[in-house]
């Protein structure tokens, strides 16, 4: 099957990864903490959801008036989120650059997890295609391109590095929990929830899994081992229209104006 690697970004399957992505980026005190005390995404994930894929789709797929738009957009979500040092915070700010940079490896290390996992392990230079896109998500924010690791190599030094010092503390499970287990679920909630915990506790590196008190065992193992083997089968057999529905759906009602 031949893949279309100029629309890996696309893949509504790259979903599949949203807890994993957000899990990481909250165990990181600098953005948890911030997460904690700024943010809704508990009780609205639909719309944290959204509103992240929609900037990623426009950054990579867009137009330039569509990522000007999304750019004003988070612009303007993060200037509240900002803390000075004290006795009770180390402080935080959403327009530090290594939290941002923090954020974009997450969602870069998931999307190709995730990817992977359906369509097999990419090739160095579709790696390297890709890793390049991942990079604008940040620049075209604050992020100084020199900071983005130089190439993958280097990514997985940053990125191995940072797992290792990396612990969910008390602040981070409680917004995990909130999210995963919310306390007064909807119905689309109850529905979703239980395989949305399942991926994320699946795909999370082990030590994560176990800080953030999330069950597992050899048959969640088994299961999940034997999910992503029916889901790459199932999946890129699927038009492409629906593979990427979910891409043109944000940009779709991304508002420019």
């Amino acid at each position: 099957m031949v893949r279309d690697l100029a629309g890996m970004g696309a893949e509504s399957v790259l979903i599949a990864g949203a807890g994993r992505a957000i899990l990481l980026q909250i165990a990181n005190p600098a953005v948890g903490h911030g997460v904690a005390e700024h943010s809704n995404f508990a009780e609205r994930p639909l719309d944290r959801l959204r509103a992240t894929m929609t900037y990623v789709y426009a950054v990579v797929y867009g137009t330039e008036v569509q990522l000007a738009a999304v750019r004003r957009s988070v612009n303007r979500a993060h200037a509240p989120v900002r803390r000075k040092p004290d006795a009770g915070s180390k402080g935080y700010s959403a327009f530090d650059a290594q939290s941002q940079l923090w954020v974009v490896a997450t969602l870069y290390d998931t999307a190709v997890t995730v990817y992977e996992k359906i369509y097999g392990a990419l090739d160095d230079e579709a790696a390297d295609l890709i890793y390049r896109d991942y990079a604008r998500i940040g620049t075209a924010l604050q992020l100084p391109p020199e900071l983005w690791p130089a190439d993958r190599a280097a990514f997985g030094a940053y990125w191995d590095d940072c797992l290792q010092r990396l612990q969910a503390d008390d602040v981070s499970v409680r917004v995990a929990r909130e999210l995963l287990y919310p306390p007064d679920p909807q119905l689309w909630q109850r529905l979703v929830m239980p395989l949305a915990r399942f991926l994320t506790a699946g795909l999370l590196p082990d030590q994560l899994r176990e800080s953030f008190g999330l069950p597992w065992s050899a048959r969640h193992r088994r299961l999940f081992d034997r999910t992503m083997q029916c889901s790459a089968v199932v999946y890129p057999r699927l038009p492409q229209r629906v593979r990427h529905s979910f891409k043109n759906y944000c940009l779709g009602q991304l508002k420019t104006a």
